[in-house]
């Protein structure tokens, strides 16, 4: 699934050709997503400017004048800068055409995606508004993590993963910043002392901010913006290395499931 930098890549990669643009023409050619698109949707948008191309959390923020376009990349879908030209490939369901011959397209394979539209401020909309802080902004602290977590029996891991508590630290993310910050995902958040939680603070924010930097993680479906791969995948220490040598210890790391996801620590590195 696309995580923060991935969605985050998409942004940095689609504004620069998009901004300040007319909306021309908007294709639905299958509106069956996790939500379906609104069919009033061209007549909302087309004609108008787009003001700016925002994230927050995981969705993509297209804002107008009078409202905004939410877009989810669901589990494996993309977005691209293309042409009129650009040859169609199977699941573009979405196009939205603006003036000089940009074309935003979505790729969305398993249409867990979503292309909404509202008219109220994003903030309260309800897949917004109960996000937690943006992990790179000001408003996310090492003390907030400590405070959030006191008393409660959940792993660690499913701690930071959840987005009421802080968006967009994903599974990859996670496993990453954990074991960096040599902090065992298993270990329940209330145990993890103030200290420690200032350093799983840290490791979070450079993880993040190196995968963004690198273009976020290709693993199965996502390109970027511009159609090109991610490159931090490279950069993975733990992550999709279950039975591989640690590469501090060089002890075999552990894989285990945890929430359902697929979880890989040091039980040497990580207490």
């Amino acid at each position: 699934m696309p995580e923060l930098p991935e969605v985050e890549t998409s942004r940095r990669g689609i504004a620069p050709h998009i901004e300040g643009r007319k909306v021309e023409r908007v294709t639905v050619r299958d509106a069956r997503l996790r939500w379906p698109v609104p069919s009033n949707l061209p007549a909302l948008i087309e004609g108008q400017e787009l003001l700016e191309v925002a994230r927050r959390g995981k969705y993509l923020l297209l804002r107008f004048a009078s409202g905004s376009v939410l877009m989810h990349l669901g589990m494996s879908g993309n977005v691209r800068i293309v042409s009129s030209k650009t040859k169609l490939l199977k699941h573009d369901h979405v196009d939205i055409a603006f003036a000089g011959g940009k074309i935003l397209r979505l790729n969305d394979p398993r249409r867990f995606g979503a292309v909404l539209w509202t008219s109220e401020p994003v903030e309260v909309h309800p897949l917004i508004s109960h996000l937690g802080p943006e992990p790179l902004s000001e408003d996310f602290t090492a003390e907030l993590l400590y405070q959030r977590s006191r008393k409660r029996t959940q792993a660690v891991k499913t701690f930071i993963m959840d987005s009421r508590i802080v968006v967009g630290v994903g599974n990859i993310y996670a496993n990453e910043a954990l074991f960096k910050a040599g902090i065992r995902p298993t270990k329940p958040a209330g145990k993890v002392s103030r200290a420690a939680y200032a350093v799983l603070f840290d490791e979070i924010r450079q993880v993040l901010s190196k995968a963004i930097k690198q273009g976020g993680t290709t693993l199965r479906d996502f390109v970027g913006g511009d159609g090109k791969p991610g490159y931090f995948k490279q950069e993975l220490t733990v992550y999709g290395r279950g039975g591989e040598p640690c590469v501090v210890c060089e002890k075999p790391l552990k894989e285990v499931r945890l929430g359902q996801r697929s979880t890989v620590y040091c039980t040497d590195c990580q207490k």
